[in-house]
């Protein structure tokens, strides 16, 4: 795969770290989880696919001695606290750097390393809005809304840190120097929206919230509900796309006001959906599918991966747990990734392996253990 051979530390955090280890290590790197003691803990990592992991208790000096003497032998370390927590540890970027200057020192954070906010708690909702995404998130007339916690934690954290993590092993290939990546969720998200700031003057912001063409004001991008309780998903932006919304729902368009005709809008959504409630989905995918109309059937996980186009593509798969996730993405051609089927680790499942694989000895292990710096998930008894 294309990361074989990267051999990537994750200190154990909540969603969007676990993510960033998990692309790198559905891509073939060597993800080691570092999880935190005692083993009690409740684990939070359900993005656990295809990584190991070692139990460590790093607020004890021989634990953090511990993962710095893993940092000597890593190529990444993915770090989702606050700012200043690993430099109370004694394990800061400074620290590490020193003792492997081919390390790559990821950062994940809400608001980043610095900046008034850099040691404030905080959610996805928060760094969506300081990002001001959030301000372009509802329908007319509501407040804003974020849409679960896709966007700040998981692509402006977890997909954009993964990224950035690519892009320096790929630097280090010239200059043979790891670095520091500070991977701010709040700007992370911002950059995803660049082209809501680049198309400020293209005229497609210039009504209020939910009245515009991408933010359910238009009645051609917007979902409608059929007869069946489900929803169809409708987005004929293009006129020629249009026209062929309009025929399938069975519409003459030189009867109708203009597509872009603001003021018609709001009549127009009330036609389309008193249309669209009189047929099932399964009716409306009948008429679409085939079409360039840009009508899809709005699928629920029960139905996502059940789908013809998704099973034909196998875009969904199942672990030896029966449990279905996403494929991998983006598809490589000659290195794809090959995601583990195997369930996710139990915390401590594997602390004595890894520790063998970076150097220590039985006897360092057996010492470690007896002093509760490190937990296994099924201590073996010659310990």
């Amino acid at each position: 795969m294309a990361l074989s051979g990267v051999r990537v530390l994750e200190l154990a955090g909540l969603a969007p770290a676990p993510l960033c280890g998990m692309i790198l290590a559905d891509f073939g790197a060597r993800v080691v989880r570092v999880d935190r003691t005692p083993r009690s803990a409740v684990a939070t990592d359900v993005q656990g696919r295809g990584k190991r992991s070692l139990a460590l208790d790093l607020k004890r000096p021989p634990g953090a001695a511990v993962l710095r003497r893993l940092c000597c032998q890593a190529d990444v370390l993915i770090e989702p606290f606050r700012h200043g927590v690993m430099e109370k540890l004694g394990l800061g970027p400074e620290v590490l750097l020193q003792e492997n200057p081919r390390l790559i020192y990821a950062r994940l954070t809400g608001f980043g390393q610095s900046g008034q906010y850099a040691k404030s708690a905080g959610h996805d909702i928060n760094y969506l809005a300081l990002s001001g995404v959030l301000s372009k998130l509802g329908r007319k007339d509501e407040n804003p809304y974020a849409p679960v916690n896709l966007l700040a934690d998981f692509a402006g954290g977890g997909v954009l840190c993964a990224m950035g993590i690519v892009t320096a092993l790929y630097e280090r290939t010239k200059s043979g120097k790891g670095q520091i990546i500070d991977a701010s969720m709040v700007e992370g998200v911002a950059y995803l929206s660049s082209f809501l700031w680049k198309s400020q003057n293209l005229g497609l912001w210039n009504r209020p919230r939910g009245e515009n063409l991408l933010d359910s004001g238009a009645p051609f991008y917007e979902t409608y509900k059929t007869s069946d309780g489900k929803f169809m998903a409708v987005g004929a932006i293009e006129p020629q796309f249009y026209e062929q919304l309009i025929k399938g729902l069975g519409l003459d368009s030189d009867k109708l006001p203009s597509q872009l005709s603001f003021s018609d809008w709001p009549k127009m959504k009330e036609k389309f959906a008193s249309i669209f409630a009189q047929k099932t989905q399964a009716e409306w995918c009948s008429i679409f599918d085939g079409t360039d109309a840009c009508v899809t059937p709005v699928l629920s996980f029960d139905e996502v991966a059940s789908h013809q186009h998704n099973k034909q593509r196998s875009s969904f798969i199942k672990n030896d747990q029966e449990e279905i996730s996403p494929r991998p993405a983006p598809l490589l051609s000659r290195t794809p990734a090959v995601p583990s089927f195997k369930r996710d680790p139990f915390i401590g499942e594997h602390t004595e392996e890894i520790l063998l694989e970076y150097g220590f000895t039985k006897q360092e292990i057996a010492k470690l253990y007896s002093d509760k710096v490190i937990e296994f998930s099924e201590p073996k008894a010659n310990l």
